[in-house]
């Protein structure tokens, strides 16, 4: 492992969340994964209705989501096009052919996306950095937390440029932050957070999109809205979160997505990371329900906290 920046999340070898451990005992994982005969289960596959042709550009002022499925979107904001976490793959695992299989196909063919400007990856679970889909999109510049450069770039994707939390890149005309998540990283049984894991902040246009990627609820929004006092549209996770034993450091539930959009202060939040992969015993529908009853709790109504349809296109104000 190659050293990196001795800071209060790495000590230059490895990272480390800074306000609560993610890590997890040997029995405390078998005692989740025996479980799997109890979860609920889910559809094999889920065939969307067809959505509207993808708009030409965001609109002057605007920013154009498109929700692919999982936690993939189609970014167009400021005459800059991203795309975050693209999974294509039929499964989440090693290969794109073992692991949890996708219950819904891509809304979207690769072949269907316009020219990009670049591809966000928010850390190197097999759910979120899928290296069959992102060697079909190598020669587009992809933006990854630190570690992720080498272990990419040797697997033929490139170009790569890698980020600590709160470093920044311009592409395309937009300036991209790394910002910080409480989550972990590996792709195998020994390497475990040896590559950094975070969030995006994309400022372009005069707007402002934050992607979280995956995260348990912890202060780092707080701290993301003190240094960006003014974001338009927060893509946060909703799903993969029961039992909560096992799984409150590293996904938040329903309920604390609506927090974290408060904490944010984001002007409107729109919902990702279910309806997709099973990666946890939760029925298929039950995120966006408890995102509902959550909505209700907290005083959010549904037009400020939305939940897309896959294949669906959000035309959001900025500003």
């Amino acid at each position: 492992m190659p050293p990196y920046p001795v800071s209060d999340h790495c000590d230059g070898r490895r990272f480390r969340n800074v306000h609560a451990s993610t890590d997890k005992r040997l029995k405390d994982v078998l005692r989740f994964w025996r479980s799997r005969n109890e979860w609920t289960p889910w559809p094999e596959r889920v065939d969307d209705p067809p959505c509207p042709p993808l708009p030409a550009a965001a609109p002057d002022g605007h920013a154009a989501l498109t929700f692919i499925g999982h936690v993939t979107f189609l970014i167009r904001v400021g005459g800059c096009t991203l795309l975050t976490d693209p999974v294509w793959s039929p499964h989440a695992g090693p290969l794109g052919r073992l692991g949890p299989k996708r219950a819904r196909p891509p809304a979207l063919a690769l072949a269907e996306l316009p020219p990009l400007d670049a591809v966000l990856v928010s850390h190197g679970h097999y759910d979120h950095m899928d290296l069959p889909t992102l060697k079909r999109l190598s020669g587009t510049p992809v933006v990854a937390g630190l570690g992720n450069k080498p272990f990419l770039e040797r697997r033929g994707v490139r170009p790569v440029h890698e980020l600590d939390w709160w470093q920044s890149v311009e592409l395309g005309g937009a300036r991209i932050t790394f910002v910080p998540a409480q989550h972990w990283s590996s792709r195998t049984l020994f390497d475990r957070n040896t590559t950094l894991w975070g969030g995006f902040v994309v400022e372009s246009g005069g707007a402002c999109v934050y992607f979280c990627g995956d995260a348990g609820y912890s202060p780092h929004f707080r701290e993301i809205a003190a240094r960006f006092p003014r974001i338009d549209v927060a893509l946060l996770p909703i799903g993969a979160y029961e039992p909560r034993w096992f799984m409150t450091p590293q996904h938040m539930n329903p309920d604390e997505a609506v927090r974290a959009h408060r904490d944010l202060g984001a002007r409107a939040s729109v919902a990702m990371h279910f309806g997709t992969f099973r990666l946890t015993p939760e029925g298929i529908a039950e995120p966006v329900a408890a995102l509902g009853r959550a909505r209700a709790s907290h005083g959010v109504d549904e037009a400020t906290f939305r939940v897309p349809g896959f294949g669906e296109t959000l035309v959001l104000a900025a500003g």
